[in-house]
């Protein structure tokens, strides 16, 4: 064969290398940038630029879209709507700060009824029934939440007002093909980012710190479907992911992985607001961390129905709760002049990996409703060590059964045991758990109550001198009980 035909290896390679960079080149070339600066917008951190930063991006828009930039440089603005097929993106040094005039954001209802109605519709950045949207870069979004303080007065007068002046920083609605990357969210003054009816949502390596006001949630994914959260370091105010349904729409397909979490109150959560369904739910491989409230809250109290939940490999330190799960009957319509929703379920729950230390005195509960039990909740390979501390009197303690009350894992107060505490339960499993505590707790490892089929395998427990059984039951049926330490 004509050795002519074969070029050498560093040829090849510089061939190769060639083409790469013909073909970077002319995709860089074919993509529209269009830079704020150039339509009015001022980095001066003074001069607010709400005109000539949408200036920029209904130009981009009319060109068929591309990326609206943000250079090095402070950008003071109000709501800023974006468009389909537009990324906006912040470089290294850019920051993006919002206007401290609520004035400058104007009301952006949408026709969908949802409970969110009661709420702000006020946003910095505001997107409706659009395609293809990013938020990208290096650069700083800032809320200026603290300049939004509602006092106490004017709370305890009217909740829901105390919402309304204050604007989240993202708000999509009825979105889809959304990417949310790298960028760096601070001090929003209500929620830092509502994702509502949207489909395909992809926010990855962003960073959230938002301690500065009351609700600031640092994500809210609420009845969307296909969402992707991933590599992701929150500090938040409030709880710090949320998968919620403010109306009928199930929340489904979403998958949290690989994100460092910490609250000052719940650190990941199904619920509170769960009129739609919970259907395909993963949270893997994270870190969760100071929550003052539960790491692991999963709760259906408006009428949804909550199916097929994993949660596997978290570690977690310094948390109020480690896991909480909740089936009750709050009960509360999404919309006025409605009648109240039917009884929700809650089933099909697998938790797996856990590890925990610090974890606080009262205990996780997976607690149901007479006659209409959590069903088919499994544990596994669970290790927790508490700070332990309980007395002896609590074992006998009347736990009621508040079923309309607002699920939060203190709600029972100190549980009858440290461990965990399982109330109208069908279809339990229980392998592979090790429990202990640092001060000595005198309530028993495992108390199960109206729990009907559950079985506890390999479980090692501490438990004080004259506590008689690690698990105590009451009212229960159908208990297998093997191979426990």
């Amino acid at each position: 064969m004509d050795s002519t035909c074969f070029y050498p290896l560093n040829m090849t390679r510089n061939i190769l290398a060639s083409m790469f960079f013909l073909i970077s080149t002319c995709m860089y070339a074919g993509a529209q940038i269009f830079n704020v600066l150039e339509y009015g917008a001022v980095n001066d951190g003074k001069t607010i630029s709400t005109a000539g930063i949408q200036k920029t991006i209904d130009k981009c828009s009319e060109s068929g879209g591309g990326t609206v930039e943000f250079t090095a440089g402070r950008y003071l603005s109000g709501t800023i709507f974006l468009k389909s097929n537009v990324t906006m993106h912040l470089s290294a040094g850019a920051i993006l700060e919002g206007s401290k005039n609520i004035n400058d954001y104007p009301v952006t209802p949408y026709p969908v009824r949802s409970y969110t109605d009661n709420y702000t519709n006020r946003s910095l950045i505001y997107a409706e029934d659009l395609k293809s949207v990013s938020i990208t870069g290096e650069g700083t979004i800032n809320g200026n939440g603290s300049s939004f303080q509602v006092p106490d007065e004017q709370v305890k007068k009217s909740l829901f007002d105390s919402y309304r002046v204050r604007p989240y920083i993202i708000r999509f609605v009825n979105c889809e093909d959304i990417n949310i990357k790298d960028i760096t969210l601070i001090n929003s003054p209500m929620w830092v980012q509502h994702y509502l009816l949207c489909r395909n949502v992809y926010i990855s390596g962003i960073r959230v710190r938002s301690q500065v006001n009351r609700n600031n949630d640092g994500i809210d994914i609420d009845a969307c479907e296909n969402v992707r959260i991933s590599d992701c370091d929150i500090k938040s105010g409030d709880d710090a992911i949320v998968i919620k349904s403010t109306l009928s729409k199930p929340c489904r397909n979403v998958t949290v992985t690989n994100c460092l979490i910490s609250s000052d109150c719940n650190g990941f959560k199904l619920g509170t607001e769960s009129n739609g369904d919970f259907q395909n739910i993963t949270l893997s491989n994270c870190i969760i961390y100071n929550t003052k409230l539960a790491a692991i809250a999963l709760e259906m109290v408006d009428g949804g129905k909550m199916n097929n939940v994993s949660v596997s490999g978290v570690n977690m330190d310094s948390v109020g709760c480690v896991l909480f799960i909740r089936l009750g009957n709050r009960a509360r319509p999404y919309k006025e002049n409605m009648e109240k929703p039917g009884m929700g379920r809650l089933s099909g729950i697998m938790v797996s990996n856990i590890q925990a230390t610090n974890a606080g005195p009262v205990g996780c509960s997976i607690t149901g409703l007479p006659a209409f039990s959590a069903t088919k909740i499994s544990l596994r390979d669970i290790r927790i060590n508490f700070v332990g501390g309980g007395t002896g009197d609590l074992v006998s303690r009347k736990i009621e059964e508040y079923p309309d009350k607002y699920p939060e894992y203190r709600m029972f107060g100190m549980l009858p045991a440290y461990g965990f505490y399982c109330r109208h339960v069908s279809g339990l499993y229980m392998e592979n758990i090790e429990l202990s505590f640092e001060k000595t707790d005198y309530r028993p490892p495992l108390y199960f109550q109206d729990v009907d089929g559950a079985t506890i395998s390999d479980l090692k427990a501490f438990y004080a001198k004259g506590i008689e059984s690690s698990v105590v039951t009451d009212s229960c049926r159908n208990i297998k009980i093997r191979n426990n330490f």
